[in-house]
């Protein structure tokens, strides 16, 4: 059976493959492939920078090399799936794969120095977290940025809407529309700031991360320093000392801080659906769209609740990634490999649930009626500001006066505001303070 959007096992290829097939070109097994020999080829050219002293008349172009990887295409990547078929190991296979090309441009001479001195996980942990950078910057970055530009100018839009707060989801003191949004507006930059000082890790340091072979071939040479070097210029930072792979750490970190903002997305999806449900939002209908298959006035928030979910996904996968990959039996052992090729699968389901925000943000329709009225039914809520002035004017007990107002079980209106205020034993002029506030301008900053 073809697999295709009916036939995939997974959603992220199936029923949600139009909103993540872009990153296919970075988390496939064909991706793996093709950066895989990226680094080989690039490795490569490293060396003929050196110069190693066999590779000073090498005669092709870099940009020759650099067509290898740059022209490889999924039935390219097919010729490296047979040779592992035989080598039973997919780095070999590929390292063989660009000693063929080598030997289709005439270059068999110099194909030794393909691969030379290093182990897989020196070409893995290097052309995975190339994945990684590349999947995340050019693709990732770009939607999440999109859904905090949305939300900061909703933020900006709705900044003078007096609403009503609640605190345990009670009646509590005013706020405004705006700023609740800038809440999370402020909360995605800081956590995008912090993402910012987070660096890529690369392992490259032979079988067991020392350089042995390196030193032995050409004992003159600073592997180390080279090593950095070649790293540096991929874009990543390479870990240093090291067993035979990275000691994940650093990737962690990269997972923990997309978890933070998952989890920031997350909160403000259940605000938001939280919103419509007071109907302080409705949503714009689209022709054809059905809400629920029994009950035809309905206008669900899927949008948030799709989001939601794929959020969810996204953090238990980024968890077990964050927590599984630091650890490894002695110099190392397979599993780092067996996990990692599910890198991409929080990022889809990220991309998903930022999509969905973006879609559930465009339709929010705001019902100024409503949030209004909220706030006219709910005059106790000014009982804060009243006590407190009372406390400056030094009026004895004015919370446990506030209190018995309020707390009576009764609705408290602006006329039992009223009549409080004109029995309190202070100055006219404290009065008139007191009876200028009401729900909707009792704000703060």
């Amino acid at each position: 059976m073809d697999i295709n959007s009916l036939t995939a096992v997974s959603p992220i290829d199936g029923r949600y493959s139009g909103k993540t097939g872009r990153l296919q070109a970075y988390f496939s097994e064909y991706a793996l492939i093709k950066y895989r020999v990226r680094v080989e080829v690039e490795y490569f050219i490293a060396l003929c920078g050196i110069p190693l002293p066999q590779l000073k008349d090498f005669p092709a172009s870099t940009e020759d090399l650099r067509g290898i990887y740059k022209g490889l295409t999924p039935e390219e990547a097919l010729k490296v799936k047979e040779i592992e078929k035989t080598t039973n190991h997919d780095v070999k296979a590929v390292e063989y794969y660009v000693k063929g090309k080598f030997k289709e441009m005439g270059l068999e001479k110099w194909s030794e120095f393909i691969h030379f001195g290093l182990t897989s996980q020196d070409i893995n942990n290097t052309a995975q977290p190339l994945m990684l950078k590349e999947a995340l910057e050019e693709v990732y970055m770009p939607e999440l940025k999109a859904v905090l530009d949305i939300v900061n100018s909703d933020a900006s839009q709705w900044k003078d809407i007096p609403m009503l707060a609640r605190t345990h989801g009670q009646p509590a003191s005013p706020t405004r529309l705006g700023k609740e949004f800038k809440v999370f507006g402020a909360r995605l930059e800081e956590q995008l700031r912090q993402f910012s000082l987070l660096t890529y890790p690369a392992k490259f340091g032979g079988a067991t991360g020392n350089m042995n072979a390196h030193r032995a071939a050409y004992p003159s040479i600073d592997w180390p320093a080279f090593a950095d070097s070649f790293v540096s210029g991929l874009g990543l930072r390479r870990s240093s000392p090291t067993t035979q792979i990275d000691h994940y750490d650093n990737l962690a970190s990269i997972f923990d801080c997309l978890r933070r903002i998952n989890t920031i997305l997350i909160d403000l999806c259940r605000d938001v659906w939280t919103y419509i449900s007071m109907e302080y939002f409705h949503q714009k209908v689209v022709a054809g769209e059905v809400g629920s298959s029994a009950m035809p006035h309905k206008v669900n928030p899927i949008d948030f609740e799709n989001a939601e979910g794929n959020l969810e996904m996204a953090n238990a996968v980024l968890t077990f990634l964050s927590l599984k990959l630091p650890v490894s039996r002695l110099q190392r052992d397979l599993t780092d490999s067996t996990v990692q090729r599910n890198n991409g699968v929080p990022v889809a389901h990220g991309l998903i649930a930022l999509d969905s925000l973006k879609k559930g943000l465009g339709k929010l329709l705001l019902n100024s009626e409503k949030i209004s009225g909220d706030l006219e039914a709910n005059w106790a809520v000014i009982a804060e500001a009243i006590q407190t002035i009372l406390r400056r004017e030094g009026y004895p007990n004015p919370y446990e006066a506030l209190k018995a107002l309020t707390r009576t079980g009764k609705a408290v209106d602006k006329v039992t505001i009223e009549d409080f205020i004109s029995s309190l034993s202070v100055s006219e002029q404290v009065k008139d303070e007191l009876r200028a506030l009401s729900p909707s301008n009792y704000l703060g900053y």
